[in-house]
């Protein structure tokens, strides 16, 4: 079992370096934190390849993990490689995996046109888990999953749910050969109001930028289009809001 005492060692200079994705996509690497995602990756059989304890979370957890990937840290350490102001006192190192794009959809999809906030991601990708979504597909702009923030929003359903990238109108084009009804999200006369649109066992939901909404060249794609009402003063539903509602409502 591996033991760092400095800040100053070379192996976690090397682990901070995965919070920048360029590194983290040129090492195919990237950090959890805390019991939960560890015990979730566990669970997945996802490739771990270190696990740095503090003293206290050593002792109060009972996770098994190898002594060659198992490394004790000072609370200096730990907190000098974590992303959140109070560390759980566990940090993971996880391989990436090869992204498994499915050639065809038995159940929905959730597509995500440059949706720039890692919370909103992590969130939007955590409810699809959650709604039985087959998978989602992230645009162009979308922010990267193995981003600190995108993984505490997901909360571990990345290990359960395909998640990859793709040019959405290409992907789009696929979808429709399958035959699946594409639902675009805009508020404008021809889009229909949520609750009036028939449940579907395959469809894929296309979300938007926060800002600009979904574009327009993508909205052409789409079967039809839909829009939640706003009854109150608030100018829009944050985007992850809107997704949740219309992942369960369109499905059946």
């Amino acid at each position: 079992m591996k033991e760092i005492h400095s800040t100053k060692n070379q192996f976690i200079k090397e682990i901070k370096k995965l919070q920048k994705r360029k590194y983290r996509e040129l090492k195919q690497q990237y950090l959890i934190e805390g019991e939960h995602l560890l015990e979730e990756a566990i669970k997945a059989q996802a490739p771990i390849e270190w696990v740095l304890f503090s003293q206290k979370a050593f002792a109060e957890t009972n996770f098994s993990i190898p002594d060659d990937k198992t490394c004790l840290v000072t609370d200096e350490v730990l907190a000098s490689i974590s992303s959140v102001p109070t560390p759980q006192g566990i940090v993971a190192i996880v391989a990436m995996q090869a992204e498994r794009k499915n050639q065809s959809f038995e159940r929905p999809v959730l597509l995500l046109d440059n949706v720039q906030d890692p919370g909103n991601v992590g969130t939007m990708i955590r409810t699809a888990d959650a709604a039985g979504f087959e998978a989602v597909i992230l645009g162009d702009g979308s922010a990267d999953i193995y981003n600190e923030k995108v993984l505490r929003a997901m909360q571990g359903s990345h290990f359960h749910i395909t998640i990859f990238r793709k040019e959405l109108g290409e992907c789009m084009e696929e979808l429709k050969e399958q035959e699946i009804s594409i639902v675009g999200t805009e508020l404008n006369k021809q889009a229909q109001h949520y609750d009036e649109i028939t449940k579907m066992k395959r469809f894929a939901l296309l979300m938007g930028n926060e800002g600009q909404g979904v574009q327009k060249e993508l909205l052409q794609q789409t079967t039809l289009t839909t829009y939640i009402p706003i009854y109150g003063s608030a100018e829009s539903l944050n985007v992850a809001v809107a997704a949740g509602i219309l992942m369960y409502s369109l499905k059946k």
